[in-house]
């Protein structure tokens, strides 16, 4: 399995800040509200492999059902 994932360097991370016109990525989210601010960590789990989230990926995806595998009230009849 190939890993599409590369992150970015210290100079891409600058040359993207720079194009927006802030110095780092706190003043980036300075414009927005305090108020509005979590004001705690996030919590999110640990990641996971790149492997592991494709097979989690295709795990919820194949959860989906095709409208045209189903009953589809989509447009209601508008399209007629």
């Amino acid at each position: 399995m190939s890993m599409r994932y590369i992150p970015h360097t210290e100079a891409d991370k600058a040359e993207m800040l720079a194009a927006i016109g802030v110095s780092s990525v706190d003043e980036l989210f300075q414009t927005i509200p305090e108020d509005l601010r979590l004001g705690r960590a996030l919590e999110v789990p640990r990641g996971l492999a790149e492997a592991d989230l494709l097979a989690h990926l295709r795990a919820l995806a194949a959860k989906n059902v095709a409208s045209s595998d189903a009953v589809s009230f989509l447009g209601g009849g508008v399209y007629r």
